[in-house]
């Protein structure tokens, strides 16, 4: 009877050894995401993608643009596949570049800047106080750590708006955007492209005649210094994640169809099990 009891001891020792070996060889990947659409979108995708066909355990984190470009550089995040450049992140990357490998861009030419409804009688922002009580002088903008607000805040200065600039969120933007047109009123918003929005609704960015915004960003993966000796595997993956328009809009859509009912991780699989010839040639061989 003392050998059996030994013996099972052993044996549960043994597979509980195991075990904990087998969870060590699996190694983690740490994303950082900031709460807007595409990014969420492109993160999860990115999530789900190299867990199932690669065989790591990630770990999504959300956080406010300085803080992600702050945890990427120091090392906490190995990646983050949402920075916009040159201009959008232009103060974090003048902050932290030196310390971020940018891996290059995974969707091209990603316009910024102030959006209306299409049925708003103005094309300009120059054009903007001409109609200030109609907007109840006010832009509708995002968090206030975004590239965009600061943009925005330049714009202000640079036509003289009699506006002010309302933090909010993304989907605080876009929700006060929808009951704007769904009662026929005029409302200006911080906008960009590729967004959901701009599927739900007919919209239209306003000229910029002085160039306060720019020429259109690219949206580019960036990641932690060694990350590349690291985590060679998963640098490929990012390497080679790029995304049309098209591609990008169809993914976001079905966040924005399916948000309510499914969590994040399960819209990307979703959508990957639909759409392996997109992303089959990012997994490296």
């Amino acid at each position: 009877m003392k050998k059996l009891v030994a013996l099972l001891l052993v044996g549960t020792f043994a597979f509980t050894l195991a075990a904990c070996n087998g969870d060590d060889d699996v190694e983690e990947v740490n994303l950082d995401y900031v709460n807007w659409a595409e990014g969420i979108a492109m993160n999860y995708l990115a999530e789900v993608l190299i867990e199932d066909e690669m065989g790591y355990d990630v770990n999504s984190t959300e956080g406010e643009p300085g803080v992600v470009f702050t945890s990427v550089a120091e090392g906490d995040a190995d990646f983050f596949v949402d920075a916009w450049l040159p201009l959008t992140h232009e103060s974090y990357w003048d902050q932290y570049g030196d310390d971020i490998l940018d891996l290059g861009y995974n969707f091209e030419e990603a316009p910024i800047g102030l959006v209306v409804p299409d049925y708003v009688d103005i094309d300009s922002i120059d054009e903007l106080n001409d109609y200030e009580d109609e907007f109840g002088g006010e832009i509708v903008g995002i968090e206030p750590g975004a590239g965009i607000m600061e943009a925005t805040d330049n714009a202000i200065e640079e036509y003289d708006l009699n506006f002010t600039l309302e933090d909010t969120s993304d989907p605080v933007m876009v929700a006060e955007l929808g009951d704007a047109i769904e009662n026929d009123e005029w409302i200006v918003v911080t906008g960009w492209e590729p967004h959901y929005k701009f599927a739900d609704y007919d919209l239209k960015f306003l000229d910029d005649p002085e160039d306060v915004y720019g020429e259109p960003d690219n949206i580019h993966t960036v990641a932690r210094p060694g990350a590349d000796e690291d985590l060679p595997e998963v640098t490929e993956f990012f390497e080679n994640f790029y995304f049309t328009s098209e591609e990008l809009g169809d993914l976001m859509g079905d966040f924005q169809e399916y948000g309510d009912d499914m969590d994040d991780a399960e819209i990307a699989r979703q959508w990957a099990e639909e759409n392996e010839d997109i992303w089959s040639d990012w997994i490296p061989e």
